[in-house]
């Protein structure tokens, strides 16, 4: 064939880099995965152009509350370690987590997945997490974009984003206004490094150059690592129905110290004692290998404190028996003081 022949044959999405079949392939192929998270007030399905739901009548003065993340670096090592059936889970927990700190059910979820080629198993690997984390949140995956750019993300590569909305009864919204000197904090116990501070633990690998087989804890370093992000939606619901809770913070970007301050009143601090509980083995190995200062563990990790609870003195047993019931770890990690002068809002001990 000649050049000019060549030049004036016709052109196809598909020469261009996008292949339409292998897009509805893939929503062919997660739509039972999407079904099995609807809920009653879904109107539509996967495949509209938009999706409709219905704000259950049992909220009186419903508040919409909506959330947004991605899942950071840790898609690096996705990619790496060939490891894509975690990251949807992370993707979801990461802004059902948000929302629920506010007093918010998690009603719909929706996700953004872009890449330079679809790969249609590895797509639907990805979704099949992202309606694991939904189902575990007790919200629907009511749609989605799927964008297959050539160029713009090397092969095998992808990047994922999503948004949450929930609704909270406008008179039950958890602002941490009414925390009070003396109330405890609670800790509950995360799955591991969740969805932050990859960028770090990336050079610390980069650097210690490990066995991913090695024992920490009990589990394969990579499983570890890799393991995803827990979603605490349907225990602290329950625990919000049954007694005050005052104050919630989920421990992502900041870890310990720049988290809690976000739910506290400027003339308060949370004393957090290290001591009342372990430093999980991920951790401790991330600590040492990367030589990480103490200060700087507790602003970048979570530490294996995954959400924080704040409630009164008198209703911590309570919490904390409530929450065990429900199959979380929870630990009474430290108490509300007031602020001195120049004194930070978090201080961990």
């Amino acid at each position: 064939m000649t050049a000019s022949t060549s030049a004036s044959s016709p052109l196809t999405y598909r020469d261009a880099g996008v292949d339409i079949d292998a897009g509805d392939a893939l929503v062919e192929r997660i739509k039972p995965a999407a079904k099995r998270t609807m809920r009653p007030e879904v109107l539509a399905g996967i495949g509209g152009f938009g999706a409709l739901f219905e704000i259950s009548k049992k909220y009186h003065q419903p508040v919409l509350v909506s959330g947004t993340d991605g899942v950071g670096t840790k898609l690096k090592l996705a990619f790496q370690w060939n490891r894509h059936d975690t990251v949807g889970q992370d993707l979801v927990a990461m802004s059902v987590n948000d929302i629920l700190v506010q007093g918010a059910e998690p009603l719909f979820f929706l996700d953004y997945f872009a890449c330079g080629r679809l790969d249609v198993n590895t797509a639907a690997t990805v979704v099949e997490g992202i309606a694991r984390g939904c189902e575990i949140a007790g919200c629907a995956l009511i749609g989605g974009e799927t964008a297959e750019m050539p160029s713009m993300y090397p092969d095998g590569e992808y990047d994922l984003a999503g948004f949450a909305v929930g609704a909270v009864e406008k008179s039950q919204i958890i602002d941490g206004r009414s925390i009070r000197p003396g109330d405890v904090v609670l800790g509950l116990a995360s799955s591991g490094a969740h969805s932050n501070g990859y960028s770090l633990i990336r050079k610390i690998i980069e650097r210690a150059k490990p066995d991913l087989k090695m024992n920490m804890g009990g589990v394969p370093l990579a499983d570890a690592v890799m393991a995803p992000t827990r979603i605490y939606v349907k225990p602290l619901l329950a625990l919000i129905q049954a007694l005050h809770v005052k104050g919630m913070a989920h421990i992502t970007g900041g870890g310990l110290t720049e988290n809690i301050p976000r739910v506290l009143p400027d003339h308060l601090t949370a004393i957090i004692d290290r001591k009342n509980w372990t430093l999980p083995p991920l951790f401790q190995w991330l600590q040492r290998e990367g030589q990480v200062a103490d200060a700087e563990m507790h602003r970048v990790f979570n530490c294996g404190i995954g959400m924080v609870v704040i409630v009164a003195e008198a209703d911590a047993g309570v919490a904390m028996q409530l929450l065990a019931a429900a199959g979380e770890s929870v630990y009474p990690i430290g108490c509300i003081e007031a602020r001195g002068e120049g004194q930070a809002q978090t201080v961990v001990v």
